[in-house]
């Protein structure tokens, strides 16, 4: 899944943008490596800190650590079986 930011264009119109600042990822928890490992584009043009941006992060994380624990479940138990 991509992850593109919603951005301000002039006028106040929105529109998808490049990636996510560096405030947004600080905000989320992340560093620039971290986000680059899980897919996550950076702008580093970038300077704002859009608070839907960084709860579309929190979301993105938050599903990614829950498919990891339904993964790690899953090896547990066929572990157990084979044994």
């Amino acid at each position: 899944m991509k992850l593109q930011p919603m951005v301000l264009k002039k006028r106040g119109k929105t529109r998808k943008g490049k990636g996510s600042s560096r405030g947004e990822l600080r905000e989320a928890g992340l560093d620039s490596r971290q986000a680059l490992k899980l897919g996550i584009s950076i702008d580093l043009r970038r300077k704002t800190k859009r608070e839907e941006n960084v709860e579309t992060l929190k979301q993105h994380l938050r599903s990614l650590s829950s498919k990891k624990k339904a993964k790690s479940r899953a090896v547990k138990y066929l572990d157990k079986e084979h044994t």
